[in-house]
């Protein structure tokens, strides 16, 4: 059962539990980084047999026919879902895209910054249960919008050499991915992140995966960019009397099931609504086929807490900073302005968190765990860096420049000074 409490009576274990470290497999990533640095496509069949107990890996590389005996096996109608969520996705971010600039001052000085896509970028994808083709969608459409030209994906190998999941190969041909190869694990970031005989050495890793995957990205990260340390997925929902229990209790354990450390918290100024979710938690956890993994999430980290007013329950969004906020309340957006730290806010009781995981449009990589206090939503802007450029005239140069000699004297940078003062004798 959920546990139900007050806001009088919360304790900051409350808002913020600590999940649990869990076993350190930072020494094992560390092991399998320097081994695939060293001895490249050998290490990589060497952790396959090993870790995915495959026997009849012929080529790292998915093939042209490989990739379209899986895409022609998928459901025609799956295929319509997934280029309409394309097109939804694509619509959303194309509000990202932008350029450049270029500031001409009035003394001749030519300033500005340059918008340039990333070249290469790998994307993860989870291959067993935890398949996702909708975060291939997510994380290569915004990396094609921005204009990267070489968008690699690795995605773990079945023990007969093929690939598990059928469905994240016609996600990757939708979305537009260059090149596919069958790997997990540690060893995948760090082929990406090297490069070795067969998998290009890329600019950055983004995607989902389990603990290993989760310290490798974050051991390589300085070598490459990474899309954002991932914690423990999270929801909070903020309800109000006209909230229906029954699909409020759905959408809690829509997280639950992603895996046992999710976290689901309702915050309700209705008190009856707060036994009526907890009742229908109960009643559709039954029904769920991962039914054991979310009744533990729920067990161990579920909460739900009753409020005086809706600004109260504002208040305590914000302390927990969610991975997903729901707001159901009888006008939603009346509380949208209050919301500081909320990584993806869903509107209304018809906007449940899965609308959105799947085809509303708004991007499903999302911080996580509190991350939500200073970080923010895949976007176009990740797979783009930022270049300044700079011109002084003569004149322009000289009017500044005893300013800058001055400056650099205070910071006892002699070097600096002198590589101004020199041009001023010319």
């Amino acid at each position: 059962m959920i546990k139900i409490t007050s806001a009088s009576a919360l304790s900051p274990s409350d808002l913020r539990p600590e999940m649990g470290a869990g076993r350190d497999v930072s020494a094992t990533v560390l092991e399998v980084i320097t081994n695939v640095r060293a001895n490249g496509d050998a290490a990589l069949r060497e952790y396959s047999a090993k870790f995915d107990n495959v026997t009849g890996l012929k080529s790292l590389e998915v093939s042209a026919e490989e990739w379209d005996d899986a895409v022609a096996a998928v459901e025609p109608e799956f295929m319509a879902i997934l280029e309409r969520a394309k097109a939804n996705i694509e619509a959303y971010h194309k509000h990202q895209v932008r350029s450049g600039y270029v500031a001409n001052g009035t003394d001749g000085t030519i300033m500005g910054q340059r918008i340039i896509p990333l070249e290469r970028v790998g994307l993860y994808i989870p291959g067993g249960t935890a398949a996702y083709p909708s975060s291939a969608l997510m994380n290569i459409i915004p990396a094609k919008l921005a204009g990267v030209s070489d968008i690699i994906m690795v995605t773990p190998p079945a023990p007969d050499g093929g690939i598990k999941n059928k469905y994240i190969l016609a996600a990757a041909r939708v979305a537009g991915v260059d090149r596919i190869f069958k790997l997990g694990g540690a060893q995948a970031v760090a082929a990406l992140a090297y490069g070795t005989e067969s998998v290009p050495r890329v600019d950055k890793i983004v995607g989902p995966g389990n603990a290993y995957v989760a310290e490798a990205k974050r051991q390589v990260y300085g070598v490459v960019g990474i899309d954002m340390p991932a914690g423990p997925s999270d929801i909070l929902i903020i309800a109000d009397g006209t909230a229906n229990a029954e699909f409020v209790a759905a959408d809690m354990l829509a997280q639950a099931e992603h895996d046992t450390n999710a976290r689901a918290v309702l915050v309700t100024t209705c008190r009856e609504l707060a036994g009526s979710v907890a009742a229908e938690i109960e009643a559709q956890l039954v029904l769920l086929p991962r039914r054991e993994i979310a009744a533990e999430s729920i067990a161990n980290n579920g909460l739900i807490i009753t409020v005086d007013t809706l600004d109260e329950a504002v208040h305590i969004a914000n302390e927990v900073a969610p991975e997903h906020l729901e707001i159901c309340t009888a006008a939603p957006f009346d509380l949208l302005d209050g919301v500081r730290n909320a990584a993806s806010v869903f509107l209304g009781n018809h906007t449940p968190e899965a609308l959105c995981d799947y085809m509303a449009g708004p991007n499903h990589t999302l911080p996580t765990y509190g991350a939500a206090r200073f970080a923010s939503p895949l976007c176009v802007d990740d797979f783009v860096k930022r270049s300044s450029f700079t011109y002084f005239g003569e004149a322009a140069f000289r009017d500044l420049a005893d300013d800058v000699i001055v400056f650099a004297q205070h910071e006892m940078l002699d070097a600096h000074a002198q590589s101004v003062a020199r041009r001023l004798k010319k």
